[in-house]
């Protein structure tokens, strides 16, 4: 005999559509009946739909996010004897931070589970760039997991099929129903992740900007503040950095290229920006792990972070002192006449790096580990005529006509240096 459903998604859709309020236990069966295939991805899309239309109230978004995280399995460092603690950024153009991040923070003593995806669209993704490293592998079981953040401290692997899955449906299908930029949508898929990860703290890099997920920079506070409050309901102390990502971070955009930047911040160099914005959230992890003394910016010096990002790659397969590979083509751009550059717009340079072949248009797409765009000069340095302003990477030189399409306008010359304030810009959090 066929079980009765307790409720009818037309209702909870009508419910949505009227701009009414959806019930805990209708939350809960409706992320539960999506996951096992009763209710139909046209029935979810149309509710994805109302959602982004009339929004959600907090409790609404907390029952949808405990209820994505109900969805999977949940899982525990107990007994790892270190804190933990992860951070999460929503994405941006040449930002690598994870990279030097989770092996300076592991370098004092901490844990930190870093689970990361890969890239889609003119954002990279972390693994993508880890696996041009020779050798290392982004999958890990959930007990060597353990086995490394016990002896080294980080991990920077894929997150396990089993941890929400109702998300990663809802995420399909938002993907391609154009719901994807929907703040109550946008914090329980992150927040049930993180959460589910089983990490004692969280620390998140909310980007607005021209390279960023979300513009504008009202939107971005308003979507740290739900998910610091998602992350603060659920028992983990959680804090967000609002940060600028108008122009790209660094120097580079690519996957190996930016493995080689991140290597050198590690060394003790560096780009200003990158550095600024490692050490501002290294400083933000550590005082949540208990360490408000902690000097981050000493252990960039002394070669602590180094030696462990060392131990970190090792421990999944790769070899740290291994050449890096390049691409077989560069082009470069030079500066039509002196002066300051003024301009240098996150997304073009994003979207002109994917067409190099360093992103991916589908998620099954490969990438290329070479491809990207290494940037010579930033908004406010003095440049003469001539000199390189940037140079495209690519293994297919018929790439660099399209790339060199998405860039017309993305960057200006002028005669007045232009005035740009600290990358972070706000602190949201307990």
């Amino acid at each position: 005999m066929t079980a009765v459903e307790p409720f009818d998604t037309v209702d909870l859709i009508r419910t949505k559509r009227g701009r009414g309020t959806l019930s805990t236990a209708e939350i809960d069966w409706l992320v539960d009946a999506y996951t096992r295939g009763y209710v139909a991805d046209e029935q979810m899309a149309a509710l994805a739909m109302a959602i982004f239309l009339n929004g959600m109230d907090r409790r609404e978004v907390r029952d949808l996010t405990l209820a994505m995280i109900a969805s999977g399995e949940r899982m525990s460092f107990d007994g790892l004897g270190k804190v933990t603690v992860d951070k999460h950024s929503t994405g941006g153009v040449g930002d690598k931070t994870t990279l030097p991040l989770a092996p300076l923070v592991a370098s004092f003593g901490v844990a930190v589970p870093q689970l990361s995806g890969r890239g889609l669209g003119h954002t990279g993704g972390t693994l993508d760039k880890l696996e041009s490293i020779p050798g290392w592998q982004a999958s890990l079981s959930n007990a060597r997991m353990r086995e490394v953040l016990a002896d080294v401290g980080a991990v920077v692997c894929a997150a396990g099929s089993g941890l929400a899955p109702a998300d990663k449906k809802l995420y399909a299908l938002r993907d391609v129903t154009g719901t994807v930029e929907c703040i109550p949508l946008i914090a329980s898929s992150i927040m049930s992740k993180k959460i589910a990860e089983g990490t004692g703290a969280l620390v998140l890099d909310v980007k607005f900007g021209s390279g960023a997920f979300l513009q504008d920079i009202e939107q971005s506070r308003a979507l740290a503040r739900t998910m610091v409050e998602l992350g603060q309901d659920a028992g983990v102390a959680t804090t967000a950095l609002l940060t600028d990502m108008d122009v790209p971070l660094g120097r580079t955009i690519g996957n190996a290229l930016e493995v080689r930047e991140s290597v050198e911040v590690l060394a003790g160099g560096g780009p200003a920006d990158l550095v600024e914005l490692t050490l501002a959230l290294a400083t933000e992890m550590l005082q949540l792990a208990g360490l408000p003394d902690a000097d981050p910016a000493a252990a960039l010096a002394d070669g602590r972070a180094m030696d462990t990002w060392r131990r970190m790659i090792a421990a999944q397969g790769g070899e740290p002192s291994a050449p890096l590979p390049t691409a077989r083509e560069t082009h470069v751009v030079t500066a039509p006449r002196s002066g300051v550059l003024t301009e240098q717009q996150g997304l073009p340079f994003g979207i002109a790096a994917w067409r190099l072949g360093a992103g991916r248009a589908r998620a099954q797409d490969p990438v290329q580990a070479g491809a990207g765009i290494e940037l010579h000069a930033k908004p406010g340095d003095a440049v003469t005529t001539g000199q390189p302003l940037f140079t495209l990477h690519t293994d297919e030189p018929a790439r660099f006509d399209r790339a060199l399409d998405a860039l017309e306008g993305a960057w200006g010359i002028g005669d007045t240096a232009p005035e740009r304030g600290s990358i972070v810009r706000e602190r949201i959090g307990r």
